[in-house]
C-alpha cells in the first residue's frame, strides 16, 4: 500500500534522447555534382606507387586530381580516398572530381590535391596461386599501420610533384563501408597528420575491432578532429554487428566527448546513394572556416 506514495515522492524520469532525423529517400546528385558552365575543370592522372613496405609485398592503384587553381609556389590542401577508384571517375556514383571543381572555384573549400587509393593487392606468388585482396586486412583493423601507409609511404610520393601542406588541419580523409573506419582510425591515429574526417555507411562493428570506437572515443582524450557521419536505417545487420547502431554509437560517443560532429541519417542500405548526394554539404562543412 505504500507503493503508490513511495513512486510520486521519486524526480520524475529524465526524457529519453530524441531518435536520429531520418532524411528519407530517394537520393539524387545535386547541382554540385555535374559539371557547371565556366567553372575550371582540373584534371586527374593515375599516379605509379611502389610496392608498400608498410604492407609488404602489396601494389596499391593510385590517382591523384589536381584542381585548375593549383600553384606550385603555394601548399595544397589535400584530401585521400579510400577504394579510389569509385571516387575519381567523374561520371560514376561519386563524382569527386566534379564537386570539388564546383567547391573550389566557389571558394567553399580550399585548393586541394585529392588522392584516391585502391586497397593492397599482393601478386600471386607463384602460377595457379590466388592474387591476395588486402582490403580487410588494411582497412577495418585498428592501429597505425595504415596511417603509417599514407603518411610514410602516399604523401611522401606525391608530394614528389606536387606541393602538399604539411598543416593537418589542411589535410582530410574519407571513405565509405571499411573505407570509412579506415578513414577515421587514420585521423584517431595520427591527428598530427589528419584531422577532417568524411565516413558514410562506416564499419564500426566487429569485423577486426571497430565495436571498441565507441568506448575508446568516450575514455581517450578528445583528438582535434573534424568527423562527418552518415549512414541509414536499413544498413547491414550480420555477424559483425548491426551498422546503424554502430554509427549511432559512433555519433553519441563523439558528441558526449566534445568532438566537432556532424550526422546525416537516411533510410537507405548499405550503398552510396545517401553519401554521394550530401558529398558537396559535407564537403563545405569539413572545410568550413
Amino acid at each position: 500500500f505504500l507503493l503508490p506514495a513511495l513512486l510520486a515522492a521519486l524526480p520524475p524520469a529524465a526524457a529519453a534522447p530524441a531518435g536520429p532525423e531520418i532524411v528519407p529517400g530517394p537520393y539524387a546528385l545535386g547541382p554540385d555534382s555535374h559539371p557547371q558552365p565556366g567553372v575550371p575543370q582540373g584534371r586527374e592522372e593515375k599516379f605509379p606507387l611502389p610496392t608498400s613496405r608498410i604492407f609488404p609485398g602489396a601494389d596499391h592503384d593510385c590517382w591523384v586530381y589536381v584542381p585548375a587553381q593549383y600553384d606550385a609556389s603555394k601548399p595544397a590542401c589535400v584530401m585521400i580516398f579510400q577504394d579510389g577508384g569509385g571516387y575519381v571517375t567523374r561520371d560514376g556514383q561519386w563524382r569527386v572530381p566534379v564537386v570539388f571543381d564546383n567547391l573550389i572555384a566557389r571558394k567553399e573549400m580550399p585548393v586541394t590535391i585529392g588522392i584516391f587509393i585502391n586497397p593492397g593487392v599482393v601478386p600471386a606468388a607463384r602460377d595457379g596461386a590466388l592474387a591476395r585482396y588486402n582490403r580487410s586486412f588494411e582497412y577495418d583493423g585498428l592501429g597505425d599501420r595504415y596511417a603509417r601507409f599514407l603518411v610514410e609511404e602516399v604523401l611522401p610520393e606525391v608530394g614528389k610533384k606536387y606541393t602538399l601542406s604539411a598543416n593537418p588541419d589542411d589535410r582530410a580523409i574519407g571513405g565509405a563501408s571499411s573505407g570509412a573506419i579506415c578513414a577515421f582510425t587514420a585521423a584517431w591515429e595520427r591527428p598530427d597528420a589528419f584531422r577532417r574526417v568524411f565516413s558514410t555507411i562506416g564499419t564500426y562493428v566487429g569485423l577486426r575491432g571497430g565495436n571498441d570506437y565507441p568506448t575508446l572515443v568516450r575514455k581517450y582524450e578528445p583528438r582535434p578532429l573534424r568527423v562527418f557521419l552518415q549512414d541509414g536505417l536499413n544498413d547491414l545487420n550480420i555477424y559483425g554487428g548491426d551498422w546503424w547502431v554502430a554509427n549511432l554509437a559512433m555519433h553519441r560517443s563523439l558528441v558526449w566527448a566534445g568532438y566537432e560532429v556532424e550526422a546525416i541519417w537516411g533510410d537507405g542500405a548499405h550503398d552510396g546513394k545517401q553519401g554521394s548526394a550530401i558529398l558537396p554539404d559535407a564537403l563545405r562543412w569539413l572545410w568550413k572556416d
